[in-house]
């Protein structure tokens, strides 16, 4: 049995796995417009949370809640009483950091981990002013919750020598990041309950595995007059098909989240394959202490809050990184701005959609605000008050409000943001929000002068034609049946249609067959479990996008013109046409070579062994050459050489340039008879 990749998660064992965490949940934000911290919102928040209960769960201690959380602003004025109760005292607002840690509950473990954060605090230039013991109630838990119960303190921090804010809220950065890698790495025992929930100089985070109906009587903080903000955002957590955990309850640092992201295995990947390129004049060298951004087992929510929150502290703002990771729909909507549309173009060329249904609630402790997917896929209500409160909910009637008190309300729509700054009591229109972005830079212009198209591309001397007589063998070749290309294939040919079928899979599963398989065929499970809405194509065209972009990328932190010369493809379909053009391309830095992808049939598996070693060892010599596109080819297959299943190319190669610390500097194509599967083809987009 394998051990846990996570705290507080128990290990891979037969059908479980704690990489496929979820969530679906209810999410909300109350925000006062009147620019004073009350307690008022901080009361408003949780009954918002309390009427969102039906939105958790609980397993079979119905006195277990699968997590609920709040995250306000630091209350200074109530820290500094507490700590002149502890005897020491809290520098000036802004000036100090608070972290919220989960301990151990075995004292020696406690101890260490206590020892361990303070030495990397002491190290990053900070001192610890002191630690308070967080008062909490067990007896409101459930059996389950009390049993995995972590001890639960408070440790403040102020740096050695002055800062501003922002450089202290990236030094306490740094201070989690470490944390998180070092303590986790030391295995002693015990150190799977050590957990960081908020470490911030503007906000922390009471969150844990609970009811919404219960956090406020188990943390006493929250009853306190004395506990005031400007802003509070709540969760409640229903972990789908998952394992319910104090470090997953939300709110995590900047976010929480209602959805799920579909597109996680992908967006893991990637981000990993960018950390060799990652640079920052903010960070500088501090940045190498914060990698991996993305720890192993964490919920698709949690890996979607680390990405946000380093790419909000290396200098984008939060209303910009939200649009960067959850954009809306712009190829097919010709209403929006042209410079709106250049900014989405732009930043499509840097990151990959976070895509599946998602509502997301988002604070830096300053602004607040919630986002929907670009499909709107869940729900998300606002409504505004006359008396100056800002009510964000999953749905409708979270919190009572006379008639007469509502001066507007409303419903997110799909694509936009909605957004508060609590500091100037102002609400942010979205269109306000986006343009502002669209014109930091001039993005169309960059495009312009750097986007490489397909159409700009000469036309290519000669086509490669398959000769007739050899059809039938590459059909058997690459393992074509005759259903595949009368039920499939033909209707594809002839009707331009893909065959219409059932959700579910109903063929056995390729691993328990005698007969060969594509490799393609041991994946169909993992794309059979649906639980959302199918999107169709043709009637739902504004949400779709089958934009590529191939070429060597830039660093994820930075924003040059250089970011965008990359080829665009309208599509990751290529014919022989448009594959030959890119074999041939030479604009500016964009260079192409083409990789056989075949090895000796008679050589069976160690042959394949070998022909991967040397196809992963010809892509490093390439990218280290300079060139941009690497084609992967199993062209020239005859008897006596057999194709290495395109996947399992895809894939060695993808994983060994970001081993290598390459994968950014060059895109992968693929020629090759084997895929004819919409399946086919997700796979190898989804692999590299």
């Amino acid at each position: 049995m394998q051990r846990s990749t996570h705290p507080f998660l128990p290990p891979r064992e037969g059908l479980y796995d704690p990489a496929y965490e979820r969530d679906a949940c209810g999410i909300g934000f109350v925000a006062s417009l009147r620019r004073e911290a009350t307690h008022e919102v901080v009361e408003r928040a949780l009954q918002v949370l309390v009427n969102l209960l039906h939105r958790g769960a609980a397993g079979c201690d119905p006195e277990t809640g699968d997590g609920a959380g709040i995250l306000i602003q630091i209350p200074h004025a109530f820290f500094a009483e507490e700590a002149d109760r502890l005897g020491w005292e809290l520098p000036q607002p802004g000036q100090y950091g608070v972290g919220m840690v989960f301990l151990p509950t075995q004292s020696t473990a406690r101890s260490i981990c206590k020892q361990m954060l303070g030495h990397i605090i002491d190290e990053e230039g900070l001192h610890v002013l002191g630690w308070r013991v967080v008062p909490v109630n067990p007896e409101v838990l459930g059996r389950l919750a009390r049993t995995n119960r972590p001890h639960i303190e408070q440790i403040f921090v102020a740096p050695k020598q002055p800062m501003d804010q922002d450089a202290l809220e990236r030094r306490l950065y740094v201070v989690l990041k470490r944390a998180e890698h070092e303590i986790s790495a030391a295995g002693f025992e015990g150190h799977e309950a050590f957990y960081i929930p908020s470490l911030s100089s503007r906000t922390i985070v009471y969150k844990g595995l609970l009811h919404a109906h219960q956090i406020k009587r188990f943390y006493l903080d929250l009853a306190d007059s004395r506990v005031t903000s400007k802003l509070a955002m709540v969760h409640q957590r229903f972990s789908t098909n998952t394992f319910p955990t104090w470090p997953l309850a939300h709110p995590f640092r900047i976010l929480c989240h209602n959805g799920e992201i579909n597109t996680l295995r992908g967006n893991i990947n990637w981000m990993r394959a960018r950390e060799a390129l990652l640079q920052s004049p903010l960070f500088g060298e501090d940045l190498k202490k914060i990698l991996p951004v993305i720890r192993e087992g964490l919920s698709d929510s949690a890996t979607l809050d680390s990405v946000v929150h380093l790419l909000y502290l290396a200098g984008r703002s939060l209303p910009h990184v939200m649009a960067m990771v959850i954009p809306e729909a712009w190829e097919q909507a010709p209403w929006m701005s042209e410079t709106k549309r250049a900014f989405y173009e732009y930043h499509a060329a840097l990151m990959e959609p976070w895509d599946g249904p998602a509502a997301i609630a988002f604070t830096d402790g300053r602004l607040i605000g919630a986002t929907l997917d670009r499909n709107g896929l869940r729900p998300a209500r606002y409504l505004v008050t006359e008396d100056g409160y800002v009510v964000v909910g999953s749905e409708t009637g979270v919190f009572d409000v006379e008639p007469e008190n509502i001066r507007y309300r409303g419903r997110l729509q799909p694509g936009r943001m909605l957004l508060v700054d609590v500091e100037a009591g102002r609400i942010v229109p979205d269109e306000e929000i986006k343009e502002e972005l669209a014109r930091r830079r001039p993005y169309r212009q960059w495009i312009e002068r750097h986007q490489v198209r397909m159409e700009q591309l000469p036309a290519p001397r000669q086509l490669q034609q398959v000769e007739p007589g050899r059809l039938r063998c590459l059909q058997l070749v690459f393992g074509y049946t005759e259903e595949e290309c009368s039920r499939i294939l033909n209707p594809m040919a002839t009707q331009a249609e893909d065959p219409v079928g059932s959700m579910g899979y109903d063929t056995p599963l390729a691993c328990l067959s005698d007969q060969p398989q594509l490799l393609f065929n041991y994946f169909r499970q993992l794309f059979a479990q649906v639980t959302n809405p199918a999107i169709d194509p043709i009637r739902e065209e504004l949400v779709m996008s089958l934009t590529n972009f191939v070429g060597a990328a830039k660093n994820l932190l930075d924003e040059t013109p250089e970011h965008c010369h990359l080829l665009k493809l309208p599509h990751p379909i290529l014919t022989d046409w448009d594959l030959e053009r890119i074999r041939a391309i030479s604009h500016g830095d964009l260079r192409a070579i083409t990789l056989t992808t075949l090895f000796p049939a008679k050589g069976g598996a160690a042959a394949l062994e070998a022909a991967l070693e040397e196809l992963c060892r010809r892509a490093e010599s390439a990218v280290e050459s300079g060139y941009t596109i690497l084609i992967l080819s199993d062209r020239g297959v005859d008897s006596r050489n057999a194709p290495i299943p395109s996947l399992l190319a895809v894939s060695a190669v993808h994983h060994h340039l970001i081993r290598a610390g390459l994968r950014m500097h060059t895109g992968l194509v693929v020629e090759s008879g084997e895929p004819r599967e919409v399946h086919h083809f997700c796979l190898l987009i989804g692999y590299g």
